[in-house]
Protein backbone atom coordinates (compact mmCIF):
# COMPACT_ATOMS: atom_id res chain seq x y z
CA UNK A 1 0.00 0.00 0.00
CA UNK A 2 2.69 2.22 0.92
CA UNK A 3 4.44 1.83 -2.56
CA UNK A 4 1.13 2.17 -4.27
CA UNK A 5 0.84 5.38 -2.42
CA UNK A 6 4.12 6.78 -3.42
CA UNK A 7 3.70 5.89 -6.86
CA UNK A 8 1.03 7.93 -6.71
CA UNK A 9 2.34 10.87 -5.31
CA UNK A 10 5.48 10.93 -6.87
CA UNK A 11 4.93 9.27 -11.18
CA UNK A 12 7.65 8.58 -13.18
CA UNK A 13 10.43 9.78 -14.79
CA UNK A 14 10.81 9.12 -18.43
CA UNK A 15 13.84 8.65 -19.74
CA UNK A 16 13.23 9.51 -23.79
CA UNK A 17 13.81 8.27 -26.78
CA UNK A 18 17.49 9.70 -26.92
CA UNK A 19 19.82 11.49 -24.27
CA UNK A 20 20.81 15.04 -24.70
CA UNK A 21 24.24 14.86 -27.00
CA UNK A 22 25.44 16.46 -29.90
CA UNK A 23 23.45 14.60 -32.33
CA UNK A 24 20.12 14.31 -30.47
CA UNK A 25 18.69 18.29 -32.29
CA UNK A 26 18.70 16.21 -35.49
CA UNK A 27 16.44 13.45 -34.29
CA UNK A 28 14.04 15.56 -32.68
CA UNK A 29 13.65 17.19 -36.19
CA UNK A 30 13.61 14.31 -37.97
CA UNK A 31 10.46 13.19 -35.51
CA UNK A 32 8.98 16.67 -35.18
CA UNK A 33 9.17 16.21 -38.74
CA UNK A 34 7.62 12.91 -38.88
CA UNK A 35 4.92 14.09 -36.35
CA UNK A 36 3.76 16.82 -38.56
CA UNK A 37 3.78 15.23 -41.89
CA UNK A 38 1.84 12.21 -40.22
CA UNK A 39 -0.69 14.39 -38.53
CA UNK A 40 -1.38 16.36 -41.89
CA UNK A 41 -1.39 13.93 -44.30
CA UNK A 42 -3.87 11.60 -41.98
CA UNK A 43 -5.85 14.66 -41.84
CA UNK A 44 -5.58 15.33 -45.45
CA UNK A 45 -7.00 12.05 -45.96
CA UNK A 46 -10.02 11.85 -44.10
CA UNK A 47 -11.02 15.76 -45.52
CA UNK A 48 -10.82 14.17 -49.19
CA UNK A 49 -12.70 10.66 -48.43
CA UNK A 50 -15.86 13.10 -46.49
CA UNK A 51 -15.97 15.78 -49.16
CA UNK A 52 -15.15 13.79 -52.69
CA UNK A 53 -18.03 11.49 -53.74
CA UNK A 54 -15.68 9.66 -55.69
CA UNK A 55 -13.90 8.63 -52.69
CA UNK A 56 -17.51 7.25 -50.93
CA UNK A 57 -16.60 3.25 -51.06
CA UNK A 58 -16.23 1.13 -48.99
CA UNK A 59 -12.52 1.04 -49.01
CA UNK A 60 -11.90 4.78 -48.47
CA UNK A 61 -14.55 4.58 -45.54
CA UNK A 62 -12.00 2.12 -43.93
CA UNK A 63 -9.30 3.84 -44.91
CA UNK A 64 -10.37 7.48 -43.40
CA UNK A 65 -10.83 5.19 -39.91
CA UNK A 66 -7.35 4.03 -40.01
CA UNK A 67 -6.10 7.77 -41.29
CA UNK A 68 -8.25 8.83 -37.64
CA UNK A 69 -6.91 6.61 -35.68
CA UNK A 70 -3.23 6.72 -36.44
CA UNK A 71 -3.67 10.52 -35.94
CA UNK A 72 -5.16 9.59 -32.68
CA UNK A 73 -2.51 7.41 -32.23
CA UNK A 74 0.87 9.43 -32.63
CA UNK A 75 -0.77 12.34 -30.73
CA UNK A 76 -1.15 10.46 -27.73
CA UNK A 77 2.39 9.62 -27.13
CA UNK A 78 4.92 12.18 -29.70
CA UNK A 79 4.19 15.54 -28.35
CA UNK A 80 4.92 14.22 -24.99
CA UNK A 81 8.21 13.08 -25.78
CA UNK A 82 8.88 16.43 -27.90
CA UNK A 83 8.21 18.85 -25.09
CA UNK A 84 9.96 15.96 -22.40
CA UNK A 85 13.18 17.01 -24.68
CA UNK A 86 12.61 20.91 -24.93
CA UNK A 87 12.37 20.98 -21.28
CA UNK A 88 14.81 18.54 -20.00
CA UNK A 89 12.65 16.82 -17.65
CA UNK A 90 10.55 13.79 -18.49
CA UNK A 91 8.70 13.91 -15.36
CA UNK A 92 4.60 12.34 -15.87
CA UNK A 93 2.29 11.68 -12.86
CA UNK A 94 1.14 8.08 -12.38
CA UNK A 95 -2.93 9.07 -13.63
CA UNK A 96 -1.28 10.76 -16.25
CA UNK A 97 0.90 7.51 -17.25
CA UNK A 98 -2.62 5.75 -17.12
CA UNK A 99 -4.10 7.68 -19.60
CA UNK A 100 -1.82 7.08 -22.02
CA UNK A 101 -1.62 3.77 -21.33
CA UNK A 102 -4.91 3.33 -22.09
CA UNK A 103 -5.17 5.48 -24.75
CA UNK A 104 -2.30 4.14 -26.97
CA UNK A 105 -3.40 0.13 -26.34
CA UNK A 106 -7.37 0.82 -27.24
CA UNK A 107 -6.39 2.75 -30.42
CA UNK A 108 -3.42 0.66 -30.94
CA UNK A 109 -5.76 -2.41 -30.29
CA UNK A 110 -8.62 -0.57 -33.01
CA UNK A 111 -5.76 -0.23 -35.78
CA UNK A 112 -4.60 -4.31 -35.63
CA UNK A 113 -8.32 -5.21 -35.86
CA UNK A 114 -8.69 -2.49 -38.60
CA UNK A 115 -6.08 -4.04 -40.28
CA UNK A 116 -6.76 -7.39 -40.56
CA UNK A 117 -10.57 -6.55 -41.60
CA UNK A 118 -9.19 -4.25 -44.05
CA UNK A 119 -6.79 -7.24 -45.62
CA UNK A 120 -10.16 -9.25 -45.82
CA UNK A 121 -11.68 -5.63 -47.93
CA UNK A 122 -9.10 -6.33 -50.89
CA UNK A 123 -9.37 -9.84 -50.88
CA UNK A 124 -12.42 -9.86 -51.57
CA UNK A 125 -12.15 -7.04 -53.91
CA UNK A 126 -9.50 -8.77 -56.05
CA UNK A 127 -10.61 -12.58 -55.73
CA UNK A 128 -14.13 -12.25 -55.96
CA UNK A 129 -14.82 -8.91 -57.39
CA UNK A 130 -18.57 -9.81 -58.97
CA UNK A 131 -19.58 -10.45 -55.30
CA UNK A 132 -18.01 -7.44 -53.76
CA UNK A 133 -20.92 -5.38 -53.09
CA UNK A 134 -22.37 -7.87 -51.52
CA UNK A 135 -19.83 -8.77 -49.24
CA UNK A 136 -18.57 -5.41 -48.84
CA UNK A 137 -21.52 -3.65 -48.09
CA UNK A 138 -22.06 -0.17 -45.99
CA UNK A 139 -23.41 -2.18 -43.05
CA UNK A 140 -20.91 -4.36 -43.06
CA UNK A 141 -18.25 -1.58 -43.17
CA UNK A 142 -19.99 -0.42 -40.07
CA UNK A 143 -19.84 -4.18 -38.69
CA UNK A 144 -16.24 -4.16 -39.66
CA UNK A 145 -15.33 -0.63 -37.77
CA UNK A 146 -17.49 -1.08 -34.77
CA UNK A 147 -15.51 -4.64 -34.11
CA UNK A 148 -12.26 -2.53 -34.51
CA UNK A 149 -13.28 -0.43 -31.31
CA UNK A 150 -14.56 -3.26 -29.65
CA UNK A 151 -11.26 -4.99 -30.07
CA UNK A 152 -9.16 -2.26 -29.34
CA UNK A 153 -11.63 -0.95 -26.29
CA UNK A 154 -11.91 -4.73 -24.61
CA UNK A 155 -7.86 -4.76 -25.43
CA UNK A 156 -7.11 -1.94 -23.30
CA UNK A 157 -9.99 -2.13 -20.60
CA UNK A 158 -8.01 -5.41 -19.57
CA UNK A 159 -4.58 -4.56 -20.04
CA UNK A 160 -4.58 -0.92 -18.22
CA UNK A 161 -5.98 -2.19 -15.01
CA UNK A 162 -3.81 -5.03 -15.06
CA UNK A 163 -0.31 -3.04 -15.81
CA UNK A 164 -0.95 -0.44 -13.60
CA UNK A 165 -2.16 -2.05 -10.43
CA UNK A 166 0.90 -3.62 -9.94
CA UNK A 167 3.01 -2.55 -7.14
CA UNK A 168 5.93 -0.25 -8.58
CA UNK A 169 8.78 -0.98 -6.03
CA UNK A 170 11.79 -0.88 -8.01
CA UNK A 171 12.89 2.56 -10.05
CA UNK A 172 10.12 4.54 -10.77
CA UNK A 173 12.70 5.74 -13.97
CA UNK A 174 11.09 4.16 -16.98
CA UNK A 175 13.70 3.86 -20.01
CA UNK A 176 11.74 4.42 -22.68
CA UNK A 177 9.59 7.07 -24.22
CA UNK A 178 6.49 6.51 -23.21
CA UNK A 179 4.05 4.23 -20.93
CA UNK A 180 4.51 1.17 -23.01
CA UNK A 181 2.83 -1.68 -20.77
CA UNK A 182 5.69 -4.13 -21.12
CA UNK A 183 8.07 -1.66 -19.66
CA UNK A 184 5.76 -0.62 -17.01
CA UNK A 185 5.49 -4.48 -16.08
CA UNK A 186 9.47 -4.60 -16.12
CA UNK A 187 9.23 -1.62 -13.20
CA UNK A 188 6.54 -4.12 -10.98
CA UNK A 189 7.80 -5.90 -8.40
CA UNK A 190 6.09 -9.25 -6.61
CA UNK A 191 4.64 -12.27 -8.44
CA UNK A 192 3.79 -11.48 -12.15
CA UNK A 193 2.61 -14.74 -13.56
CA UNK A 194 -0.88 -14.15 -13.83
CA UNK A 195 -0.48 -10.76 -15.32
CA UNK A 196 1.94 -12.35 -17.66
CA UNK A 197 -0.11 -14.68 -19.14
CA UNK A 198 -3.37 -12.29 -19.25
CA UNK A 199 -1.12 -10.46 -21.10
CA UNK A 200 0.18 -13.10 -23.19
CA UNK A 201 -3.50 -14.13 -23.94
CA UNK A 202 -4.25 -10.45 -24.90
CA UNK A 203 -1.52 -10.39 -27.14
CA UNK A 204 -2.05 -13.48 -28.93
CA UNK A 205 -6.10 -12.54 -29.40
CA UNK A 206 -5.02 -8.82 -30.52
CA UNK A 207 -2.20 -9.75 -32.48
CA UNK A 208 -1.84 -13.39 -34.10
CA UNK A 209 -5.34 -13.28 -35.04
CA UNK A 210 -5.21 -10.29 -37.11
CA UNK A 211 -1.90 -11.08 -38.16
CA UNK A 212 -3.20 -14.62 -39.60
CA UNK A 213 -6.08 -13.02 -41.34
CA UNK A 214 -3.77 -10.30 -43.24
CA UNK A 215 -1.35 -13.19 -43.90
CA UNK A 216 -3.88 -15.42 -45.56
CA UNK A 217 -5.94 -13.01 -47.16
CA UNK A 218 -2.81 -11.69 -48.93
CA UNK A 219 -1.48 -15.38 -49.64
CA UNK A 220 -4.81 -15.85 -51.84
CA UNK A 221 -4.54 -12.26 -53.37
CA UNK A 222 -0.86 -12.79 -54.66
CA UNK A 223 -1.59 -16.41 -55.79
CA UNK A 224 -5.13 -14.59 -57.94
CA UNK A 225 -2.96 -11.79 -59.29
CA UNK A 226 -0.41 -14.39 -60.32
CA UNK A 227 -2.83 -15.95 -62.90
CA UNK A 228 -3.49 -13.32 -64.22
CA UNK A 229 -3.77 -13.00 -68.16
CA UNK A 230 -3.16 -9.22 -68.05
CA UNK A 231 0.96 -8.43 -67.46
CA UNK A 232 -0.12 -4.62 -66.29
CA UNK A 233 -3.02 -5.74 -64.24
CA UNK A 234 -0.84 -8.47 -62.56
CA UNK A 235 2.22 -5.89 -62.39
CA UNK A 236 -0.43 -3.18 -60.80
CA UNK A 237 -1.91 -5.37 -58.11
CA UNK A 238 1.72 -6.59 -56.78
CA UNK A 239 3.02 -3.54 -56.85
CA UNK A 240 -0.54 -2.29 -54.60
CA UNK A 241 -0.20 -5.63 -52.24
CA UNK A 242 3.34 -5.68 -51.98
CA UNK A 243 3.17 -1.85 -50.29
CA UNK A 244 0.90 -2.66 -48.20
CA UNK A 245 2.74 -6.13 -46.84
CA UNK A 246 5.55 -4.14 -46.13
CA UNK A 247 4.03 -1.49 -44.39
CA UNK A 248 1.53 -4.35 -42.30
CA UNK A 249 5.38 -5.92 -41.60
CA UNK A 250 6.61 -3.37 -39.94
CA UNK A 251 3.08 -2.81 -37.90
CA UNK A 252 2.80 -5.92 -36.65
CA UNK A 253 6.68 -7.16 -36.42
CA UNK A 254 7.51 -4.27 -34.34
CA UNK A 255 4.54 -5.27 -32.16
CA UNK A 256 5.02 -8.99 -32.15
CA UNK A 257 8.91 -8.07 -31.04
CA UNK A 258 7.60 -5.97 -27.79
CA UNK A 259 4.57 -8.03 -26.97
CA UNK A 260 5.37 -11.61 -27.83
CA UNK A 261 8.89 -11.97 -27.59
CA UNK A 262 10.50 -13.83 -24.12
CA UNK A 263 12.00 -10.90 -21.86
CA UNK A 264 15.51 -12.33 -22.08
CA UNK A 265 15.93 -10.91 -25.82
CA UNK A 266 14.61 -7.58 -24.77
CA UNK A 267 17.51 -4.32 -24.31
CA UNK A 268 16.09 -0.55 -23.85
CA UNK A 269 17.06 0.15 -27.06
CA UNK A 270 15.97 -2.55 -29.30
CA UNK A 271 12.65 -1.81 -27.00
CA UNK A 272 13.07 2.01 -28.10
CA UNK A 273 13.80 1.36 -32.08
CA UNK A 274 10.99 -1.42 -32.71
CA UNK A 275 8.11 0.68 -31.17
CA UNK A 276 9.28 3.86 -32.44
CA UNK A 277 8.52 2.03 -35.48
CA UNK A 278 4.76 1.21 -34.82
CA UNK A 279 4.24 4.19 -32.95
CA UNK A 280 6.04 7.04 -34.88
CA UNK A 281 6.77 5.71 -38.53
CA UNK A 282 3.63 3.79 -39.08
CA UNK A 283 1.10 6.47 -38.98
CA UNK A 284 3.47 8.51 -41.75
CA UNK A 285 3.65 5.22 -43.60
CA UNK A 286 -0.07 3.92 -44.14
CA UNK A 287 -1.46 7.35 -45.40
CA UNK A 288 1.40 7.51 -47.88
CA UNK A 289 1.24 3.32 -49.13
CA UNK A 290 -2.59 3.25 -49.14
CA UNK A 291 -3.89 6.23 -50.35
CA UNK A 292 -1.54 9.44 -51.34
CA UNK A 293 0.12 7.31 -53.77
CA UNK A 294 -3.53 5.91 -55.16
CA UNK A 295 -4.70 7.93 -58.52
CA UNK A 296 -8.12 8.56 -56.91
CA UNK A 297 -6.75 10.32 -53.86
CA UNK A 298 -4.55 12.26 -55.91
CA UNK A 299 -7.86 12.83 -58.30
CA UNK A 300 -9.94 14.19 -55.36
CA UNK A 301 -7.31 16.55 -54.26
CA UNK A 302 -7.09 18.20 -57.35
CA UNK A 303 -10.41 18.21 -57.65
CA UNK A 304 -10.82 19.87 -54.37
CA UNK A 305 -7.87 22.53 -55.25
CA UNK A 306 -9.44 23.20 -58.29
CA UNK A 307 -12.66 24.09 -56.66
CA UNK A 308 -11.22 26.31 -54.15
Amino acid sequence: MNENNETLSSGFTLMGLFTHDKGSGFFFSVICAIFFMAVIANGVMVFLINVDPHLHTPMYFLLSHLSLIDTLYISTIVPKMLVDYLVGQGTISFIACTAQCFLYMGFMGAEFFLLGLMAYDRYVAICNPLRYPVLISQRVCCVILASSWFGGALDTFLLTPITMSLPFCASHQINHFFCEAPTMLRLACGDKTAYDTVMYVCCVAMLLIPFSVVTASYTRILITVHQMTSAEGRKKAFATCSSHMTVVTLFYGAALYTYMLPQSYHTPIKDKVFSAFYTILTPLLNPLIYSLRNRDVMGALKRVVARG
